[in-house]
């Protein structure tokens, strides 16, 4: 068993808190934030089960001084941390970017680019200190280029993500920290679900791609955290739809029926 001490944006739920409960049950120390008391709290009750063991505070990730307080939190519960995870993200509605209210789009972007930076920094200088750590920021939609109408600020963020990530390892050079990301592919959460509301003819084209290339959080969730732990790289990026998995599923699609969203939400 491990006494890793690891700090998870984000974790209150989806992949952040299906993370947190991967490194909970090898036997780490786990820090998460969100951004209200209430679901904070919730996430905690729901990991009573590792006592201890979970802590939780409140933050926003676009604030610096909030990633601070969120590192100092899990120094002072845990000690020194070992694997800190970039998990905080949000999305937004389908829709065209002269469509999106401008208040939306600078709310994606805080959080999703200057919030990595922010919990790329922090983690960082004190990891520096420490001669070793590990950083990990979770990519998604639009960090390979792919692009899908409709989620354009959000493809960005995630694009921009990749290309920081890359370059802040390439400038950290020799250090003992690691900086690297992760790459879930689709992963059934709230943040896909919401590309997936009505019944239109568009949404069902998506839930029949979802089908084919999504995945359950328990699934992808075991993989990455088992893969962070075994990490040595410098700048690993840790990847679990791979393109032979990609061409894999194509094939197979014809002879197979997968439904992953039964008994959930898509209105």
């Amino acid at each position: 068993m491990s006494t890793l001490s690891v700090v998870i944006t984000g974790g209150t739920r989806g992949i952040g808190f299906g993370l947190a409960k991967r490194f909970l049950e090898k036997g780490c120390k786990v820090t998460i934030c969100g951004t209200s008391t209430q679901s904070v709290r919730k996430a905690i009750h729901e990991l009573a089960a590792f006592g201890e063991s979970a802590a939780g505070t409140v933050a926003d990730v676009g604030k610096r001084s909030d990633v601070e307080s969120l590192l100092d939190v899990a120094v002072k519960k845990f000690g020194p941390v070992d694997i800190w995870v970039n998990n905080a993200g949000i999305t937004h509605d389908t829709q065209k970017v002269w469509e999106l209210e401008q208040e939306t789009i600078e709310d994606v972007l805080r959080v999703n680019m200057l919030g990595v930076v922010n919990g790329t920094v922090v983690p960082f200088l004190e990891m520096q200190k420490q001669g070793r750590g590990k950083i990990f920021n979770m990519e998604g939609l639009g960090s390979d280029g792919f692009m899908m109408e409709g989620l354009s600020v959000y493809g960005t963020s995630k694009s921009a993500l990749r290309y920081f990530t890359r370059a802040f390892a390439n400038e950290a050079g020799s250090s003992p920290v690691q900086v690297g990301t992760l790459s879930p592919g689709m992963v059934v959460t709230d943040l896909l679900l919401e590309t997936l509301r009505g019944d239109s003819p568009e949404t069902r084209k998506k839930r029949k791609f979802y089908n084919i290339m999504a995945d359950d959080a328990d699934t992808v969730t075991a993989f990455l955290c088992e893969k962070m732990m075994l990490s040595t790289a410098s700048s690993p990026r840790i990847e679990w739809l791979t393109k032979p998995k990609v061409i894999a599923r194509m094939l197979l699609a014809p002879f197979r029926r997968r439904e992953l969203f039964n008994g959930k939400s898509e209105d």
